[in-house]
């Protein structure tokens, strides 16, 4: 009778997964939103109503004694904020380029964060890395190369948003703290940064608060929850499924993106871009495929 429940609790997560990818995907939406807002102070919204929130949900558990924990060792804290910055700055990078019709950029960065990751675990981590996932790591090079070269461009939204994102990732890994306890701390040690900018963009009259239509009032009130829900289903659903689901789960954010810039603000995608972006798929699909092929190699032949 155990595997009925197990496999109802797996597809929860599933789900859960699916629809905190889903919701990220659709970023882009909300963010465009904010047409008169800069950037900088969309971001410090965010921090604010993120923090707000993630103490309101930690106020119906034991969440505030694991917060008051987490603040005790300085080594916490030095890393909480060393990866509250880079999310900070991943979160800023985004709603820049969002708003300056980079969509199909950004989206690219998130298809890269798979292949930084594997990178990152070969020269930061020093792990071994089969034949198929250094063809991965090169084909994705040769996009990225292929983007400079013909477009004549180098793509940093998109590198910057993956080094960041890959670095968070690496660093939150390092981490015993839960994402819920996690994300209360990163938002609490910068929280004097956002204050502080929101309070004197509302000193010098800068404010979008005061100046926005109601309707922007209440979707900055509302960041704070689209920051939180998302990674909370991601918490719960990564406990439930296996890893390669949610690796295959994972591209659902930057297609959705790709495909709002693309078909729904018509975003240029020209051929040298299409050129460059296929050999970055053809890298994840490599990845993907051999991610696949060692999980299933993994199952049928355990280790003795």
């Amino acid at each position: 009778m155990s595997p009925a429940p197990a496999h109802h609790d797996a597809a929860r997560g599933a789900l859960a997964a699916a629809t905190c990818y889903l919701a990220w995907g659709l970023f882009p939406i909300y963010w465009k939103q904010f047409p008169d807002v800069g950037a900088v102070e969309l971001i410090a919204h965010r921090h604010l109503w993120s923090l707000v929130f993630v103490l309101v949900v930690m106020g119906f558990g034991r969440g505030f004694g694991d917060l008051r924990d987490a603040l005790k060792p300085r080594s916490a804290l030095r890393w909480h904020g060393l990866s509250g910055a880079l999310l900070t700055v991943n979160w800023l990078v985004y709603v820049w380029g969002v708003n300056h019709g980079r969509v199909v950029e950004a989206s690219l960065g998130y298809f890269l964060v798979p292949l930084v990751n594997v990178a990152a675990g070969r020269f930061v981590l020093h792990e071994r890395l089969r034949r198929l996932q250094w063809f991965a790591i090169a084909s994705a090079a040769i996009g990225v190369g292929l983007l400079v070269a013909r477009v004549g461009q180098v793509p940093w939204i998109a590198l910057t948003l993956a080094a960041t994102f890959g670095a968070y990732g690496l660093l939150r890994k390092q981490s015993p703290i839960g994402p819920l306890t996690g994300l209360g701390l990163e938002t609490l040690l910068l929280a004097p940064v956002a204050v502080g900018y929101l309070a004197w963009q509302q000193h010098t009259g800068l404010a979008a608060f005061g100046r926005v239509s109601g309707y922007e009032h209440l979707l900055l009130a509302f960041s704070g929850v689209i920051t939180a829900v998302p990674l909370l289903l991601f918490a719960f659903g990564a406990r439930r499924i296996r890893l390669t689901t949610l690796g295959l789960l994972q591209y659902l954010a930057p297609t959705v993106q790709f495909a709002l810039g693309v078909w729904l603000y018509r975003e240029p995608f020209t051929r040298e871009r299409a050129a460059a972006f296929a050999f970055i798929w053809v890298g994840l699909a490599i990845y993907t495929a051999d991610n696949l092929w060692t999980q299933r190699n993994a199952i049928r032949f355990p280790a003795k």
